[in-house]
């Protein structure tokens, strides 16, 4: 079924911008390096006075839906294997950086009653629970959920219905970036791009000079002319030094995502926009 284009000012999840972000908590605040995704991390992020955490989600085993962005435990925690292969049992034993328990997204809903959750969904066995938590905590207002997968992105669409808000997925921003035309007005993509100012293209050179990567600029005025005429806000990630958040803040972007959430809350600040709602 096609559903009917929402502007993003249908839904109570979107403050009027700037929106300030913090990536995976803040992952490079100084007071959370090395413990990204956790609810220390967290609560360092809401200290500071932000409304907006952006997390990634995974689904253990036996359903239960974890705030981690990898796959598998490997790289930041003290245990091994896939999320998706272990219990929740499991999990819950493991530590990041030694320290820091791997949070369950539902503790995060009820540690953080006020604030608005950005959600990345990482993996296909994490759309149907995610659902359901959302619903048992009655989060639809407060939650907005993207995935770099088109597929989770559709199933989840699916499921919630358009009760929840949603971020264009890859080929719906490359659609409204490159090939506007098709991109009806009524046609529903979500209620916010979530994108990197540029993109990086691998090139195939002909002659001596083998393969190289060309860049893209993704957000442009003429993006933001865009998708502001549909209604929706753009956020832009993962921008961590005040120069650029200055000129894309200038430049007419509604939220940026950072994991230097010190230094966002700071130039948020000196235009005035911090803390929210002031």
């Amino acid at each position: 079924m096609t559903r009917v284009h929402r502007p993003a000012r249908d839904f109570p999840y979107f403050d009027a911008p700037p929106i300030g972000l913090a990536h995976r908590g803040g992952a490079l605040h100084p007071d959370n390096v090395g413990r990204e995704n956790t609810l220390e991390a967290f609560v360092t992020a809401v200290g500071l006075g932000f409304r907006y955490l952006e997390t990634d989600v995974h689904a253990t085993r036996d359903g239960v839906v974890v705030a981690f962005h990898d796959a598998s435990l490997d790289r930041v925690t003290d245990g091994t294997g896939a999320i998706a292969d272990l219990t929740w049992e499991e999990v819950s034993r493991v530590r990041i950086d030694g320290r820091y328990a791997v949070p369950r997204l539902d503790d995060c809903l009820a540690t953080f009653p006020e604030t608005r959750f950005n959600i990345d969904i990482k993996a296909p066995g994490a759309v149907a629970p995610l659902w359901r938590l959302i619903q048992d905590f009655g989060a639809a207002h407060r939650v907005c959920v993207g995935s770099f997968s088109m597929q989770r992105l559709r199933d989840f669409r699916a499921l919630a219905g358009g009760r929840v808000a949603t971020a264009a997925g890859p080929s719906e921003v490359a659609a409204l970036r490159f090939r506007p035309s098709r991109v009806p007005p009524g046609r529903d993509i979500g209620q916010v791009l979530q994108v990197p100012e540029t993109i990086t293209w691998p090139v195939r050179h002909t002659g001596s000079h083998g393969a190289g990567r060309t860049v893209t600029r993704l957000v442009t005025p003429r993006l933001l002319e865009r998708a502001h005429a549909r209604g929706m806000q753009v956020h832009v990630w993962t921008v961590d030094d005040p120069h650029p958040m200055h000129r894309l803040l200038d430049l007419g972007v509604d939220g940026l995502v950072s994991d230097r959430i010190d230094v966002l809350a700071e130039v948020l600040a000196q235009r005035g926009a911090w803390p929210p709602g002031s």
